[in-house]
């Protein structure tokens, strides 16, 4: 190793791993069979990997300059790893960059008070490597609920142990690559090694490349490089590498593929659902890294998160700390919208994405086919104001006004009220989540089957109806009109009631203040000019349509002011208005 894990050395890691990782991208994608066959592993490890790669802040130079350390930089790939992780892969890549910050912040066993693992010498640098890659290993299990030997788990155990001897860690993880698809019945079948693990050997390549040292340009064998591709006749599997690391609950007859578990999608039956979201949990601890110490109320809520979530479904990854977290989760359709519940539980969730999953049972004419009809279904939507009522009731829903939703009881008479055995509710404000919650309990208990979608503003409930389609699966009803209410930004335009400190500063009586996803972002005093400033930023990450729900005290020239600047500013998007008639809010915004 002629180079230290230096911040330097990150920075051509960030280079080297996302050409690599680019290079390997299609075939990722072609050979990904588990646990779930939809050909976005790739996709995903680039499109995480860049995104913390980006992160990562360059070099400081002049007088007196100090460069960042190797662990900061980690720590930053890390988070932007987490804040846009994709997939299962995804989420598991950024807890590893997670770790192996950790790791280099924590010192080894005889380790030189006042010395900084990754600096100086080579003998330094070999043991900052070897801690790095050992943080990133166990943060990758404890990640996984369930976690399946013959994975990426596998190829970052393996490099970190060698690492330890002071052997090359992206030899071994060669190794533990080919020996894959004895590890794991369906890469066998495929004669495919594990694409996520394909994806973690490409990446410890280009960290040892950037180290200095060579590493070959095919990491793996050519005989395991197709869906599909059968082996030579008396060919023999390699054998797998005795297990490093162990994650917790790891013990024998656990973790078995096709179990259920960590990607045993052949379990139950129907539709499957990959939901994925971030989930701010308040009560965390600063840390500087994976393991580190937690909040009691934040570790107490993601620990009920992790025990309501496995019950639901396959392949549970949670990462992250410092109170922001990444849930992935793959559920059967019915439970989408409890995978979405139980963060509510725990904590905020956010970019809420609920994607279907190709599945072993599903052949082109089931696909195609349409659902059968489910007869007796309702929605129920919780409205501030008499002109959304109007609006939800032509889109089909029992509405109830937002005064009386503060009780449970009336949340419950208002599900009776419809008839109907299925009923999915809406209540349209974050505070009535919980109230919403004991309803739809009780309902069930009644025998009604009551389906809570969190929404968290009229507009998203508005989003939410506008995809609701009684004639298909409850299941998938519930399941779509939760992924338009998460792609749903929801901002506000209102006027405070009194003198109050804001997230934007002090306000006034009278104050007109914009709210972006609930939070006050602006404070002014003219209703016109905060709202084209909210519309700006609500805007600024993209987005196709704007709605804006006029309230009382609208003014007349509102709509048609707003409407010419978005099209001024924001050519392909469109805009629709509604009179509202809301009292609390004299404009409601959402952007989809």
């Amino acid at each position: 190793m002629p180079h230290p894990l230096d911040a330097a050395a990150v920075r051509r890691w960030c280079t080297l791993g996302s050409r690599s990782l680019r290079a390997h991208c299609a075939r990722m994608d072609a050979i990904n069979v588990f646990p779930v066959p939809d050909g976005d592993t790739g996709t995903n490890l680039c499109l995480t990997f860049e995104a913390a790669a980006e992160a990562v802040p360059g070099p400081v130079s002049g007088p007196g300059a100090a460069d960042v350390t190797a662990g900061a930089a980690l720590r930053t790939m890390a988070r932007a790893a987490l804040l846009e992780a994709r997939g299962n892969s995804g989420t598991i890549l950024a807890e590893y960059l997670r770790g192996m910050a950790h790791g280099l912040n924590t010192p080894a066993p005889g380790h030189t008070p006042g010395t900084a693992p990754g600096s100086g010498s080579a003998p330094g640098s070999a043991a900052a490597l070897a801690a790095a890659l050992r943080g990133g290993a166990r943060a990758a299990y404890d990640a996984v609920a369930h976690p399946v030997e013959g994975t990426m788990l596998t190829v970052a155990a393996a490099a970190a142990d060698a690492a330890g001897r002071g052997d090359d860690p992206a030899a071994a993880a060669r190794r533990a690559l080919a020996a894959t698809p004895g590890q794991l019945g369906a890469l066998a079948r495929a004669g495919v090694v594990d694409a996520g693990a394909l994806g973690l050997t490409v990446l410890l390549g280009a960290l040892w490349t950037a180290l200095g040292e060579d590493a070959p340009q095919e990491p793996v064998p050519s005989d395991a490089t197709e869906p599909g591709r059968e082996q030579e006749p008396g060919a023999r599997t390699p054998a797998a590498p005795e297990p490093v690391l162990p994650g917790p609950g790891a013990g024998a007859g656990e973790d078995v593929p096709g179990s259920g578990h960590a990607g045993g999608s052949a379990s139950g039956s129907g539709p499957e659902f990959e939901v994925m979201y971030l989930l701010e949990a308040e009560g965390a601890d600063a840390t500087d890294g994976a393991g580190g110490a937690e909040g009691p109320g934040a570790a107490d809520r993601i620990a009920a998160l992790r025990a309501r979530l496995d019950p639901l479904g396959d392949s549970l990854v949670i990462g992250g700390g410092d109170g922001l977290w990444s849930v992935h989760v793959h559920v059967h359709v019915h439970d989408a919208g409890a995978a979405v519940e139980a963060g509510l539980a725990a904590g905020r969730p956010h970019r809420i994405r609920i994607t279907h999953l190709p599945s072993a049972q599903e052949g082109p004419a089931a696909c195609g086919a349409a659902p059968p009809p489910a007869p007796g279904r309702a929605v129920v939507a919780v409205v501030p104001g008499a002109g959304l009522a109007g609006l939800c009731r032509d889109a089909g829903a029992a509405t109830l006004s937002a005064d009386a939703a503060a009780d449970r009881d009336a949340l419950l008479a208002a599900v009776r009220a419809t008839g109907a055995s299925e009923v999915a509710l809406l209540p349209n404000a974050t505070e009535l989540h919980p109230v919403a919650a004991r309803a739809a309990d009780a309902a069930r208990t009644e025998g009604i089957r009551c389906a809570v979608i969190p929404t968290r503003a009229a507009v998203q409930g508005l989003a939410a109806l506008a995809v609701h389609q009684p004639d298909r699966r409850f299941d998938e009803d519930v399941v779509t009109m939760t992924s338009a209410a998460g792609a749903t930004r929801y901002g506000e335009v209102t006027l405070a009631a009194r003198q109050a400190w804001t997230s934007a500063g002090v306000c006034q009586a009278g104050d007109v203040l914009g709210l972006v996803e609930g939070d006050v972002a602006l404070i002014g005093d003219d209703i016109l000019q905060v709202a084209q400033d909210v519309l700006g930023r609500m805007l600024a990450p993209g987005g196709e349509l704007v709605t804006l729900v006029l309230g009382e005290e609208a003014p007349d020239e509102l709509a048609a002011e707003l409407e010419k600047h978005v099209k001024a500013a924001h050519l392909a998007v469109d805009t629709v208005v509604y009179t509202g008639r809301q009292h609390d809010a004299p404009l409601l915004i959402g952007v989809e």
